[in-house]
């Protein structure tokens, strides 16, 4: 049986060839996949050397956790008769995403203009570092350069600490999510012109729109933004305050309500009569003066104390969890975004699930992901291509 004919949800009709690799292009294909499209993930094969997951990597968590749901097609795009069936592949498909530097497509023979000539329809998807074109296209991509170079590090850390990058790899999932974005973009607007078209990201301008309310203190005022640490750019208190016995999260009081509020949580009422802290603009200026205060009294009752007294009074806060409590979390475990998965050398796992919800058509993670190769015969005889064939393909490391 296909693995097509078990596939279920929105984008089921919709196959999807995935080369990309690394990060980027990877969490792009992920969310089709998680959705239901065919997503045939083309490496080359095992004996041409390692492949992005080569070895233990590919039973690692990060690993796993990418390429869920998706069947996976060796190729050795080097050779002619592996460009043949690629192209075969590609008249049938809906979307292409790659992560190659721009040049590699074209010398390949793969891009969107070649391809869309006996494919229009096609949605051809390209994620690079810094775009297809322009004086950086050509330097590659990594996501903590991009954190530098898009004005993430010099707003992330403490005050005056220098640069600091963010705990996760922000540039590359976020260009990820645009390009699935623009995908499903051009996929409804094929419904109307019938016609695919290239769509286009980079980890540079991703970045850039992820800064979002800070690009626009620039753009728009000249502001330009500085490291703030814990603390809200502009909404002062929000922020990490010492408790007895750790930290918590309180944030929402730059707000003149919230603000009113907190004091009154915290039996300190007379602050709310210290000019210096009359309105919003204030406390963001005496900000340091302002959070010293505040944590004195925080430090003197334990987190859950505090997250008690605030959530009876309609302050927002919360605890600073490690990674094990995060999924510990009675709400965390009640909107069930850890997914068990079987894998056949792991064992039972359980892998990060989508984040957002449909009542009618919802995701289905239903596959771990496959050993290299695992699904090469399947998409060779769906081609056509008979048993020997496929076995002089394999014998020559075409496939």
């Amino acid at each position: 049986m296909s693995d097509n004919t078990i596939r279920k949800g929105p984008l089921a009709r919709f196959r999807v060839l995935d080369l990309t690799r690394l990060r980027s292009g990877p969490t792009a294909a992920r969310q089709l996949a998680d959705w239901g499209a065919d997503v045939i993930k083309i490496e080359p094969p095992e004996a041409l050397g390692p492949s992005d997951g080569g070895g233990a990597a590919r039973l690692g968590a990060d690993f796993q956790n990418l390429h869920r749901n998706k069947r996976s097609l060796t190729l050795n795009l080097k050779e002619p008769e592996a460009l043949e069936i690629f192209r075969k592949l590609a008249d049938q498909a809906d979307v292409i995403i790659e992560n190659f530097r721009p040049d590699v497509k074209h010398r390949l023979g793969i891009d969107y203009e070649t391809l869309s000539v006996s494919n229009p329809r096609l949605v051809y998807a390209s994620v690079s570092g810094f775009g297809q074109d322009g004086p950086y296209a050509r330097r590659p991509g990594y996501d903590q350069i991009v954190q530098g170079m898009g004005g993430l590090m010099a707003i992330t850390g403490m005050p005056g600490q220098g640069p600091v990058r963010a705990g996760i790899a922000v540039a590359d999932s976020a260009s990820g999510l645009y390009c699935a974005l623009g995908i499903l973009m051009a996929l409804l607007e094929r419904e109307a012109s019938g016609r695919g078209q290239w769509v286009q990201t980079s980890l540079l301008e991703s970045m850039i729109g992820m800064l979002d309310f800070q690009a626009a203190r620039w753009l728009v005022s000249h502001e330009i933004p500085e490291q703030a640490g814990n603390d809200h750019p502009t909404s002062i208190p929000t922020g990490v305050f010492p408790t007895a016995d750790g930290h918590i999260n309180i944030a929402g009081a730059g707000a003149q309500q919230m603000w009113q509020r907190l004091c009154k949580a915290m039996q300190a009422e007379h602050l709310l009569e210290r000019p210096e802290y009359a309105s919003g603009p204030l406390r963001s200026r005496n900000r340091v003066d302002l959070n010293r205060e505040l944590s004195e009294i925080t430090a003197t009752r334990s987190t859950d104390e505090w997250i008690r007294l605030f959530e009876q009074a309609s302050v927002a806060c919360g605890p600073i969890y490690r990674m094990d409590q995060v999924f510990d979390d009675p709400q965390t475990q009640h909107l069930g975004i850890a997914v068990p998965l079987h894998h056949p050398d792991l064992g039972d796992i359980r892998v990060v699930g989508q984040p957002v919800r449909l009542s009618r058509t919802p995701d289905d993670i239903h596959s771990p992901t496959p050993a290299r190769g695992a699904h090469t015969d399947d998409v060779l005889r769906e081609l056509g291509y008979s048993e020997e064939r496929i076995a002089d393909f394999r014998a020559r490391l075409v496939v």
